[in-house]
């Protein structure tokens, strides 16, 4: 039976899902599995029928674009990567937009820089079009503009980028999908008694210190480090954030129905939270 605090989460009506590079590709070629973006679709719509508003904040733009261009091993410049996003992001928005319209809705793409996001009148233009775009039913796809951001390509990650949307946009839960359960004491694939951790109620120094910046896929960027800097921002801001497994994408579903799947960090609304702190500080 699902306890108090995760069946609340049925009642959450704004949700933003990050998915990882490596929970929309196939892990022998790196190439995007087609069947899983559309399951993926498929449950982010059937949110939307439920009433609820969603966001999609996907990696993947690299993945495509090395897939595009002949299945190349993963780029390692700066240049590299911003070509690879150029070819990538189109492709992967021409099947997000090709599968949401076969569920009859309408996916926008929305690419965002830090930029966007430390000019004050560039960041109230986002939010104001993100509001609009839930207003009129469409499912915002978000992703970096890698193809220009230089700095967010090196260092950033779409983890914390997915908690300054949840922020921006007001969002009441942010769910995290990676190759990874949740969070644990110590890496599991190294350590075989790290201990699974359920529940979170605050995101204490030693608990930023438990985060280790290792990315377990060669497709992905970001490491437990960087999901827990995610929480800090989605928490703070008034957002519940979990962290789950994207094998089997009816984790969603199961999240939302209250069930103990993940790693649950509890909101607890920072009344001094500026955005702006969390996306200029280094964690």
């Amino acid at each position: 039976m699902p306890s108090d605090l995760r069946s609340k989460l049925k009642e959450k009506k704004r949700i933003v899902v990050k998915i990882g590079s490596s929970s929309l590709t196939h892990p022998e070629t790196g190439e995007l599995n087609l069947l899983k973006i559309e399951k993926l679709v498929r449950i982010l719509c059937d949110l939307k029928g439920e009433g609820r508003d969603v966001v999609l904040v996907s990696s993947g733009a690299i993945a495509a674009g090395r897939q595009a261009i002949g299945g190349r091993k993963r780029p390692v410049t700066i240049s590299e990567k911003q070509a690879y996003a150029a070819v990538g992001q189109a492709r992967l928005m021409m099947v997000y937009q090709k599968l949401f319209s076969e569920y009859n809705h309408v996916a926008a793409q929305v690419l965002l820089t830090k930029n966007t996001m430390t000019n004050e009148t560039s960041r109230y233009n986002a939010q104001n079009t993100f509001d609009e775009l839930l207003n009129l039913g469409a499912i915002p796809v978000v992703n970096e503009n890698d193809t220009v951001s230089t700095h967010e390509i090196q260092f950033g990650d779409n983890d914390r980028l997915s908690a300054i949307v949840a922020a921006l946009i007001g969002a009441d839960l942010l769910i995290l999908l990676s190759d990874i359960d949740g969070l644990y004491s110590d890496d599991p694939r190294k350590n075989p008694k790290a201990e699974f951790i359920s529940l979170v109620t605050e995101i204490t120094p030693s608990l930023m210190d438990m985060g280790k910046n290792t990315a377990g896929s060669d497709v992905g960027t970001g490491g437990m480090s960087a999901k827990l800097a995610a929480a800090r921002i989605a928490t703070d801001s008034g957002s519940d954030m979990v962290i789950a497994n994207g094998k089997d994408l009816e984790v969603i579903h199961e999240i939302m129905q209250g069930m103990r799947r993940g790693t649950l960090f509890m909101a607890h609304t920072n009344l001094d939270f500026d955005l702006m702190d969390y996306i200029n500080y280094q964690y």
